[in-house]
């Protein structure tokens, strides 16, 4: 085991400038800084924070890993500021590098690949003692659907990998397609580590293969209801073809109070290019008896995937408004690298834009995707006046609030165009 001092930075929700930045590199003077990037858009800010711990101090080893440096590594590579890649999973190259380090023999770039983690139960758990946990706890993100109302709160992760290999999902690329899970047992413990330790009142479940493990799944439901543990949890990304009418009962009597459905698209031809195994009736089943059972629920849906036309387009946004879920997420197509998706889009010869619609076909331009997606979320979710006062309790505002967020989503879509 390496003793050392660790201290954790959190610029964006310190709400950091640069110059804040650079003075609590000066306040810690570190020997080595490790930079994580969670989205393939944030890129930058890592480069610069490389950037400027460099001019902090040129004998600071920087390290970089994370989502972005796993998908983008010969791009981090270029980097001259940077000292060490990690792809995949850091915890134990990390170790190996504070121990190449202190031996005075890390004296060039250095490329590493992690290894996956099957025994995610010798993970310990977060170090939040090392941050001031409240700040995340106690501010649950307004204007979400799926943040919990109760507070303070915490996220979890139940497991790693992902078996379902979407075309337009980079999990598989960053955490492999075998699923590897914590045992229920690990699971609960942190639960009720969280309960006694920060007086975590509502959870929310971060992974997408919660109910992956259908037999593992139930004994994290029941061992929340025999342990005490039965508190208000949101689980944001599941698998609607994972759930059963059973599931959906000992998730509401563990606590569940809202799930996010992934169903992607309202026609069967995209379903099978995206390699998503959804059954349009059965789906509709399961939204229907979570609803009558008490769980808010939310469908994920994506337009504008290479080859589809605007009669599959209307198709998705009818059966989003058809499906009877509580809330619509509508998404424009984003292709992420290293994806079929992004390959089938030309890949890295494409300059991709995160903020606005990317496919460009004989029957739409990225514009015209820019401005559906923006007024079909409206419309869907927003006709009638009984969704709208669900949806403002569902995100923890005013129905002015949300009426502000409506037009604000609305204005910036049309700013996008005209950009």
């Amino acid at each position: 085991m390496l003793d050392c001092d660790v201290s954790i930075v959190d610029a964006y929700k310190d709400d950091m400038s640069e110059k804040d930045f650079t003075l609590k590199l000066k306040e810690l003077k570190p020997d080595i800084v490790g930079i994580t990037v969670l989205f393939d858009q944030y890129g930058p800010s890592g480069h610069l924070a490389a950037e400027l711990t460099k001019k902090v101090d040129k004998k600071i080893k920087v390290v970089m890993g994370g989502v972005y440096a796993t998908t983008n590594v010969e791009l981090v590579l270029t980097d001259k500021n940077i000292d060490a890649v990690v792809e995949g999973e850091g915890e134990y190259m990390l170790r190996y590098l504070v121990g190449l380090h202190r031996m005075g023999r890390w004296n060039e770039q250095i490329h590493l690949k992690g290894s996956r983690i099957y025994d995610l139960d010798s993970i310990p758990l977060p170090a939040y003692n090392l941050i001031d946990f409240s700040k995340y706890s106690k501010s649950a993100e307004r204007k979400s659907v799926d943040s919990p109302r109760l507070l303070p709160y915490a996220r979890i992760m139940t497991s790693r990998g992902c078996p379902m290999g979407c075309s337009f999902c980079q999990v598989k690329i960053i955490a492999g397609q075998e699923f590897r899970p914590r045992s229920s047992e690990s699971v609960l413990k942190e639960i009720r580590w969280l309960k006694e330790t920060y007086g975590i009142k509502s959870l929310i479940f971060d992974d997408d293969n919660l109910l992956h493990d259908k037999k593992r799944a139930k004994e994290i439901f029941q061992g929340m209801i025999d342990r005490n543990l039965v508190m208000p949890w949101v689980s944001i990304g599941l698998a609607v073809f994972k759930l059963d009418k059973d599931m959906l009962d000992l998730m509401k009597a563990s606590g569940c109070e809202y799930i996010a459905v992934a169903i992607e698209s309202g026609t069967k031809r995209i379903l099978k290019i995206i390699n998503k195994p959804v059954n349009f009736d059965y789906a509709r089943k399961m939204v229907s008896y979570a609803r009558e059972i008490g769980i808010y629920v939310a469908a994920n849906f994506i337009v504008g995937f290479p080859t589809e036309t605007w009669d599959e387009i209307r198709q998705t946004l009818n059966f989003a408004e058809d499906i009877g879920v509580d809330y619509a997420k509508i998404f424009h197509l984003v292709p992420l690298p290293h994806t079929e998706i992004w390959d089938m889009c030309g890949g890295s010869n494409n300059k991709f834009k995160w903020s606005k619609g990317n496919i460009e076909s004989k029957e739409f331009t990225s514009d015209d995707l820019t401005i559906l997606r923006a007024y079909e979320w409206d419309r869907i979710n927003f006709s009638e006046p009984e969704k709208r006062k669900r949806t403002a309790k569902m995100m923890g505002v005013s129905e002015d609030e949300l009426n502000t967020i409506r037009r604000d989503t609305l204005n910036n879509a049309c700013n996008l165009v005209r950009s």
